[in-house]
């Protein structure tokens, strides 16, 4: 029997020297029907000769204008066809046999629409990885952790999250989504152009039935960002798209109080930032929030599929994640869903 079609798109942006050190092992993969495709996003370096010239066997896809993540891989996908995509970061080493153990559980399970490897630090090893972990979690109010991951705090990967289980997210650093479920839902929102995209739309693959996964059986190193910069444009999108994302897929039952209660912990969160000396960690929150209300008023949301309580999904802790860490001082996974786990 033939196995599925395998295509991992590294979406790609000046990104030459994680190309160069991170394609090999990529090329090593030992899936057999596996197509390699870099999309570039208006590189303006010289990455795509260096993968013209190094990895001639990489296809390449070339955009001519750079929309961001979101906007990248829509333009991307719609170019490839396979039965899988796997939307690899360019900083992302990957380990041998990682593509099998994911796809033989997909198969196995037609309602699994996404899925994420272990994530693992590629400067600490010993240690999950900031993006994703060991699987994408959720608060009641939207705000996201992962199992191995609070805010912050990453924890030491002692295999107490290796179990295969239903998560809320799968990680956009290392995402292998069904295809045909990523055009059904008509892929990313756009809009968000980075940050909490791969949320939203797993948000929206569950309000449509689907389940998203974490396989620990397969892993990743991820160079990543840590812990992003205080104030600036990353911040902004940040606080911005995970309320987008809220007045989006909440119920309006939900909506209308839950909403209210994130702009006053937003604030509140804004206003300690601005006491301790950091203005512009305080002016990116206020844009964001003076952004989601022009939104409310400017833009008709289109829902695909009716909405459902944001309890009623897999991968939802039901409780307030920020209560747990900086009142309860819990920054371990376990410590803070134990019996509240979905």
């Amino acid at each position: 029997m033939s196995l599925p079609g395998v295509a991992v798109v590294i979406l790609n942006y000046n990104g030459r020297e994680h190309l160069q050190n991170f394609l090999p092992a990529v090329l090593a993969s030992t899936y057999p029907n596996l197509r390699i495709i870099v999309a570039d996003n208006a590189s303006t370096d010289d990455s795509l000769a260096v993968v013209r010239a190094s990895f001639p066997s990489v296809e390449i896809l070339e955009h001519t204008s750079n929309e961001g993540f979101a906007g990248g891989y829509n333009w991307a996908l719609k170019r490839v066809e396979a039965a899988y995509y796997v939307l690899l970061n360019s900083d992302v080493s990957v380990t041998p046999g990682w593509i099998e153990p994911i796809i033989a559980l997909m198969e196995g399970d037609g309602t699994i629409a996404a899925c994420q490897p272990k994530l693992l630090s590629y400067h600490q090893p010993a240690l999950f990885e900031y993006a994703g972990a060991a699987g994408g979690w959720i608060d009641s109010f939207g705000y996201p952790f992962s199992r191995g991951r609070i805010f912050d705090v990453c924890e030491t990967d002692e295999h107490q999250y290796d179990a295969t289980e239903p998560v809320f997210w799968a990680s956009g650093a290392a995402m292998f989504v069904r295809s045909e479920v990523y055009h059904k839902m008509g892929g990313f929102d756009t809009s968000f152009f980075a940050h909490q995209e791969e949320i939203d739309l797993c948000w929206r693959m569950q309000l449509a039935g689907y389940h998203i996964y974490a396989c620990p059986q397969s892993v990743v190193y991820h160079v990543g960002a840590g812990t992003l910069p205080r104030g600036g444009r990353k911040v902004y999108l940040n606080f911005r798209n995970n309320l987008v994302m809220m007045a989006k897929n909440l119920p309006l039952r939900e909506r209308v109080w839950k909403l209210p209660v994130r702009f006053f912990l937003d604030s509140v969160s804004a206003w300690k930032g601005l006491l301790g000396g950091d203005g512009d960690f305080f002016l990116a929150i206020l844009r964001a929030h003076l952004s989601v209300i022009k939104r409310f008023f400017t833009v008709s949301y289109t829902r695909q599929h009716p909405l459902q309580a944001l309890n009623s999904l897999q991968g939802v802790y039901k409780g307030l994640v920020i209560w747990q860490y900086f009142i309860k001082q819990h920054d371990r996974f376990r410590e803070i869903v134990r019996k509240k786990i979905v």
